[in-house]
């Protein structure tokens, strides 16, 4: 079983040992085991579901089958005997399928994921030439054919270090950017996501100043003292995600110093069968209450959110109980296997899927889709500008159009773009802004800083510093900015720089409430 640092729940399953370590050439070369970089294989597209991108479901690759793999694998943890008898509480509607089934085990993951709502899964990954290493790249293609992005969660592989940990993300960056499913986010500068499950391991990250340029590393912990080096923290513990402790002071310390914050939200706990004797407690669904205590969790402003992200654990962690993926209403009798029945209300066949369905709801509360919509509180409110090249007036900036744009006077930062909301003062938490979603506005980073005021002719405040930002045509030319609720008469865009034109440039830029 996989040991685990104080505060953080315990890990049923175990990865591979004795992965191969290797180093790595630059961008576009083999690395020193000879695998070849990642090629888009060029398949059709499926429909693309409506998915968001900020939030990411642990998603784990090391299930085997005789017909596929030539052995079970994981399945068979906790002494048990495949396939009706397996190492989990609950009993996969697929059974004991096997990760590497891309037509179907695979293929059906991402339907559920993009019924799901969520737009990324966070791989986990055991070093290269591991078995999931080598199942990568088929479920990137299977992924791309969805619309579904994929992160990369690190685990704890024999011998792990941070050296050989950047030697992993530059590795992955090599072998796997190119392909579609690849997750960059726009919003923090277009770089990967890389989760370092148990990083308080290894106490001295300062290798990771390598990578911090092309990738967000985010350590697993809430201790603000543990995360120099990091991009981030996040939380994985579906046990501790019940109460929520120390998040206020992570989400502050994040916000504060430009760290991505991704809280983890599990629907609850247990790990009985695959791990006989293990005293870490469960944690009961209570018919999904424990799920919506979660997410209320992780978006209270009393506990520092919105979070950047919010990651979700897991999707099919089967050891732990912890899955979203539909569970068999009818599991093998004889063996005592729980079911989703009485979940949300629902009984039966239409409580397989339960978890998925509320996991949109959620969604769509964090992303502000529900209905009724959160609106977009600045369409059509007073905009002023400190300058406007002819043609492209402030006034396009938030006509709800986001093909007409408005461009401040060239080669001239600073440049504000400010909003009026109008009395009474709104609690906001989330700005939108776009650029013209066309192949022809070329990738840029704009730099501004995001400040309010709640009194007209009052001074603005900066309420978020001042960060760099990635428009790029790939994603929408779209970038979220998110920060804790706050009370605000007037918001002002402040424009320092960008790196596609000497000018500020914004099509549609969009406020919504807490």
């Amino acid at each position: 079983d996989r040991a685990r640092p104080p505060g953080i729940g315990q890990r049923a399953g175990r990865g591979p040992a004795g992965s191969r370590r290797t180093t790595f050439g630059v961008h576009g070369e083999r690395s020193a085991s000879g695998a070849a970089p990642y090629v888009a294989p060029g398949a059709p597209a499926a429909a693309a579901a409506r998915t968001n991108t900020d939030v990411h479901l642990f998603y784990y690759p090391w299930y085997g089958s005789p017909a596929v793999a030539g052995s079970y694998r994981h399945w068979q943890q906790g002494g048990h005997t495949p396939p009706n008898d397996i190492g989990a509480d609950l009993y996969p509607k697929f059974g004991a399928y096997d990760s590497g089934d891309l037509a179907g085990a695979v293929s059906q993951h991402m339907r559920w994921i993009q019924q799901s709502g969520a737009g990324v899964i966070v791989f986990s990954w055991w070093g290269q030439g591991s078995y999931e290493d080598q199942l990568a790249a088929g479920v990137l293609d299977t992924a791309a054919r969805f619309g579904i992005k994929v992160a990369w969660h690190l685990e704890p592989y024999p011998g792990r270090t941070a050296a050989s940990t950047v030697a992993d993300v530059n590795y992955i960056n090599s072998r796997y950017g190119g392909s579609p499913a690849f997750y960059r986010d726009a919003a923090h500068g277009n770089r990967g996501a890389f989760y370092v499950f148990e990083s308080l391991r290894i106490t001295d990250w300062t290798a990771l100043e390598q990578v911090k340029s092309s990738s967000i590393v985010l350590a697993q912990t809430t201790d603000t003292s543990k995360v120099a080096h990091f991009g981030g923290m996040y939380t994985y513990d579906a046990i501790a995600g019940a109460t929520a402790p120390g998040w206020k002071g992570a989400a502050d310390f994040c916000n504060a110093n430009g760290l991505v914050w991704a809280p983890s939200v599990g629907p609850g706990y247990i790990d009985d069968r695959a791990v006989p004797g293990n005293t870490t407690p469960t944690l009961a669904r209570n018919n999904g209450a424990t799920y919506d205590t979660e997410w209320q969790n992780a978006l209270s402003a009393a506990n520092g959110g919105p979070p950047s992200w919010v990651s979700v654990t897991s999707f099919n962690e089967w050891h732990e109980g912890s899955v979203l993926e539909p569970a068999s209403s009818a599991p093998p009798a004889g063996f005592g296997y729980q079911t989703f029945n009485g979940a949300y209300g629902k009984t039966g066949v239409a409580a397989e899927t339960a978890y998925l369905d509320r996991t949109k709801y959620w969604v769509d509360q964090f992303t502000g889709t529900t209905t009724p919509p959160n609106p977009n509180l600045a369409l059509g409110k007073p905009i002023t500008a400190s300058s406007s090249t002819p043609g492209f007036w402030q006034y396009y900036a938030n006509d709800g159009n986001a093909l007409s744009y408005w461009e401040s006077a060239n080669n001239a930062f600073p440049q504000t773009l400010t909003l009026d909301l109008g009395a009474p003062l709104t609690s906001v938490s989330k700005i939108v802004l776009t650029l013209p979603p066309s192949s022809s506005w070329g990738t840029r980073t704009q730099t501004l800083t995001v400040k309010a005021n709640q009194t007209p002719g009052w001074p603005y405040a900066t309420i978020v510093g001042s960060r760099d930002y990635t428009f790029n045509p790939a994603t929408g030319n779209t970038v979220t900015i998110t920060f804790p609720p706050t009370s605000v008469r007037g918001l002002q865009l402040y424009f320092t720089g960008n790196t596609g034109w000497p000018a500020a440039q914004i099509s549609e830029f969009q406020v919504y409430r807490t």
